[in-house]
């Protein structure tokens, strides 16, 4: 799973034809990724500031609007993949093109038994 973290402040300031850019380079990774084999799925998620977080507390459910803290960064999306080894998702990882403007969290699945 690539988890993309992106950082909304550096986002707004590519300007219009800076995001224009990003959805394209999006679109060159999305036929990469295709192409090799590894998708599974992808998608991109709403802004925090509609999430909605659930929390239970002595057995109270709490639901607050809004993400669940109030970070530099944000969770914006993932990747979905089933690569040969950790290399594979490591090279996929470098070109999502908000790994310029954030960070790519890569983490294996883990299996329950």
């Amino acid at each position: 799973m690539l988890l993309i973290h992106s950082d909304m402040q550096r986002w707004d300031s590519l300007g219009e034809e800076g995001r224009r850019q990003l959805y394209a380079d999006y679109d060159v990774l999305h036929a990469h990724v295709e192409s090799t084999g590894y998708l599974v799925d992808a998608s991109p998620l709403a802004a925090p500031d509609v999430a909605t977080t659930v929390r239970v507390r002595g057995g109270e459910v709490l639901v607050t609007d809004g993400p669940f803290a109030e970070t530099k960064e944000h969770l914006a999306g993932y990747y979905l993949l089933d690569c040969p080894d950790l290399d594979a998702a490591l090279d996929v990882a470098r070109r999502i093109p908000d790994a310029r403007l954030g960070s790519v969290e890569v983490r294996p699945l883990r299996t329950f038994h």
